[in-house]
């Protein structure tokens, strides 16, 4: 009876594990990487992938929102978490923090792609 419960806790281990392949606030939809609202998130060339840092900030952070990862959030995976110049928190994908556009007035709105040639579409 006991070797069954390890072998249980262990299969309910990995699926808990592998449910959490993307923080709780992040979708995949149509192969873009979105808000669980469905608003787009984008990704800026001059942010350099694994600084652990966001060069973004001030107003380019009025019109580019950052993705606000929680006090508690940890890294995971492709998921890794920078501290801003603020001090507040940010979700990066493979390196690279995300941001939202001001100007995508709803779900599924792209109009951030390419914005000054700097601004790319996060996908998986």
């Amino acid at each position: 009876m006991h070797l069954h419960r390890g072998i249980l806790a262990g299969a309910l281990a990995a699926l808990v594990l592998a449910g959490c392949a993307t923080p709780a606030s992040v979708r995949t939809s149509d192969g873009v990487l979105t808000t669980t609202s469905g608003m787009t998130l984008y990704t800026f060339d001059k942010d350099a992938a694994g600084s652990g840092k966001s060069v973004c900030n001030g107003p380019c952070a009025q019109n580019w929102p950052p993705l606000r990862a929680e006090a508690v959030a940890m890294p995971m995976g492709d998921w890794t978490v920078v501290t801003r110049d603020d001090g507040t928190r940010q979700w990066a994908y493979k390196g690279k923090p995300l941001y939202t556009w001001i100007k995508d007035a709803k779900p599924g709105d792209r109009t951030g792609d390419g914005v000054n040639n700097a601004w790319r579409i996060a996908r998986p």
